[in-house]
Formats: C-alpha cells, sequence, structure tokens
C-alpha cells in the first residue's frame, strides 16, 4: 500500500501535460486501475482485515484524486501562461490604423438643421425626388403657363403620360420631373394629415442651371411647415430666429424683406446675421400659406372621399439651402467640392458627429 501512493505520487508529480495526467488516472483509478483491483479484493479478506484494508484505501483513494486534482490545476495554469506568452503583444509599438469612414457634410448640416427643428416640436418627414408636375407646380398656386413657372428650371421625363403613388398610396398620373424644390412635400403631408403639425423637409432637388462655384444643378434644402388655429408671421419670425440662435449664438439676428412667392402671401426674403464674419447670409424664402394652397389640399382630399381639413386654419413655410450652410460653417469656397468626390476633400470630416 506505502509503495503503491509513493509510486502513484511520484508518477502524478512528474506528469508533463494533461494526456500524461489523464493515462495516470486510469492506471489507477479507471475501471480495471491498481486501486480498483485492490479495492474488488477486499472482498476474499477476512471481516478484521477487510474492514481495516478498506479504510486505509479510501485514504489512498482521496490522496490520489486530490493529487491529480492539484497537478491538473497547475498544468492549466502553466499552459495558459505559455500560450499569453507566445501571444504576447508588445503595447509600446505604435499601432495600425484602421481606415474608418465619416459623414459628409452636407450630411453633418442636415442632421444638425433637422435636431435644432426638433427641439422646437418639429417632425421629420421625406418625400419622394421623382415628383408630378401637380404637386410640384399646380397644387402649390402655380399652374402651368403662370409665369412663375420661369423661375424654375426643370428637368422633365420622357414623355407626356406617367404614374406614381400619392400621399395615400393612390395613382396620380401625369407628367413627372425631378422635384424643383422641397415644397411639394407641403400638399402631399397635408393630404394626409389633419392639423395642427410642424414638420421640416430636408431632401435634394433638382434645377436645369450653369453650375458655377455657387450653383449646381443638384443641391439640398430643408422645408418647414407649420400649419393650425391662430398662426402668424410672428410665429414664422420666432422659428427662424430660434434658428438663427442655434447656429450663431446670442448675437445673431433675422432680418424679413418682402418678395414674391406663389404659394405664400405675403412672402419674404430672410437673413441672418453672421456675427463671426459680420455681415448677412440671405438663406432663404418663407411667408404664409397661400390660401389657394390650402383650397388645393382641400379639393384632393375630396377627391379621395376625405373632409376638408383646411378651412379656418393659416400656417406659415420656409425653405433654406443646406450647401450654403455648410460652406459656411466648414470654409468650402466652391459648391461643386460636395459632388466632385475627391477623397482629399472628405476625409477632412472623418470623426465628425
Amino acid at each position: 500500500m506505502q509503495e503503491l501512493e509513493q509510486e502513484a505520487l511520484a508518477a502524478i508529480r512528474e506528469a508533463r501535460d494533461l494526456e500524461a495526467l489523464k493515462t495516470l488516472k486510469a492506471r489507477y483509478l479507471g475501471k480495471k486501475g491498481l486501486l480498483t483491483q485492490e479495492m474488488k479484493a477486499l472482498a476474499r479478506l477476512p471481516l478484521e482485515e477487510r474492514k481495516a484494508k478498506g479504510q486505509a484505501l479510501n485514504a489512498l483513494k482521496e490522496a490520489i484524486e486530490r493529487a491529480l486534482e492539484e497537478r491538473e490545476k497547475a498544468l492549466v495554469e502553466e499552459e495558459l501562461r505559455r500560450a499569453l506568452e507566445r501571444e504576447r503583444q508588445d503595447v509600446s509599438l505604435p499601432g495600425v490604423e484602421v481606415f474608418t469612414g465619416g459623414l459628409h457634410p452636407i450630411t453633418l448640416m442636415e442632421r444638425e438643421l433637422v435636431e435644432i427643428f426638433r427641439s422646437l416640436g418639429y417632425q421629420a418627414v421625406e418625400g419622394p425626388e421623382v415628383e408630378s408636375e401637380f404637386f410640384n407646380f399646380d397644387a402649390l398656386n402655380i399652374p402651368e403657363h403662370h409665369p412663375a413657372r420661369d423661375m424654375w428650371d426643370t428637368f422633365w421625363l420622357e414623355g407626356e403620360e406617367h404614374s406614381l403613388p400619392g400621399p395615400l398610396g393612390e395613382e396620380v398620373r401625369g407628367r413627372l420631373l425631378l422635384r424643383t424644390h422641397t415644397s411639394p412635400m407641403q400638399v402631399r403631408y397635408m393630404v394626409a394629415h389633419t392639423p395642427p403639425f410642424r414638420i421640416v423637409v430636408p431632401g435634394r432637388v433638382f434645377r436645369f442651371e450653369q453650375t458655377d462655384a455657387t450653383h449646381e444643378a443638384v443641391f439640398h434644402q430643408l422645408e418647414g411647415l407649420v400649419v393650425g388655429e391662430g398662426i402668424t408671421m410672428a410665429h414664422l419670425k420666432g422659428a427662424i430666429y430660434e434658428l438663427a440662435q442655434a447656429l450663431y449664438g446670442p448675437e445673431s439676428r433675422v432680418r424679413f424683406q418682402p418678395v414674391y412667392f406663389p404659394f405664400v402671401e405675403p412672402g419674404a426674403q430672410f437673413a441672418i446675421w453672421w456675427p463671426e464674419g459680420r455681415k448677412w447670409l440671405e438663406l432663404g424664402g418663407a411667408g404664409m400659406v397661400h390660401p389657394k394652397v390650402f383650397q388645393a389640399v382641400d379639393e384632393y382630399r375630396k377627391a379621395l372621399g376625405l373632409p376638408p381639413a383646411y378651412q379656418g386654419v393659416t400656417g406659415f413655410a420656409f425653405g433654406l439651402g443646406i450647401e450654403r450652410l455648410a460652406m459656411l460653417r466648414y470654409n468650402i469656397p466652391d459648391i461643386r467640392y460636395f459632388f466632385g468626390g475627391r477623397l482629399k476633400f472628405l476625409e477632412q470630416f472623418r470623426g465628425i458627429l
């Protein structure tokens, strides 16, 4: 018994790996192991001798199991230490830069504007870039042959008869175009909703015009529309004032000058005082929603079997160019940089959120 214990414990201490330890466990404690065979032989001994030897064998079994457990733990720790040593990295070495993308400067500016108006209770909505003649012109008090249509140089789709989904999924037929402004969403939203509401509509618009440092055939606008009872020009001025304060701080102020737009009456051109540049920034147009626009919306709703919703309400609308603000914010001298696809230009905005 003593020789068996010495032999087993010595072999366990010298085991080099877990596989060798597994072999030793089977040798001594397995079904045909030495200790197991000794246990089976107890039945042939006299009672008193069987009792004494049985206690000794149990003590030996516990000693071997304990030794196996301790050696296994030591071997696992040793293997972990070796693995860590093999895989150790020198953290003092310079890292490998991983390329990360970034948001386009127009997207950055658009998100900032949307968040400003969301903080004022506005909801952001989007509309289709391919639009019908009705929503882009007719419903906005710009019927065919109206001289105001000369204000927009339009990209028309080929053909006289097309169809696209309306505000409630109905089919709208007629001539199609690439929208010249985000204002068609005024009509689409009013058809599908009833006042009061406050929305902003960011999006891309298209005009067939000569490009230069400040003009592009493709650019972005932010449209605003507020409709409800008792809405006045004072509310419009307040909204633009809050925009100015959010963009340029407490020293900024706003200026409104009368101007004509067919879908608002009265209409105004608004400017924001830029304290850093010490000058006025002409940002966009605004005004009170023209009664004929409300009339066109209710007539469209009636054709869909909906009750009128825009009698006795007023509203204001405004629109501004996003590129202009982005050019000032990021000191970009030429609007064509936005769409040139040059990585050296775009990489400057990595990491800006």
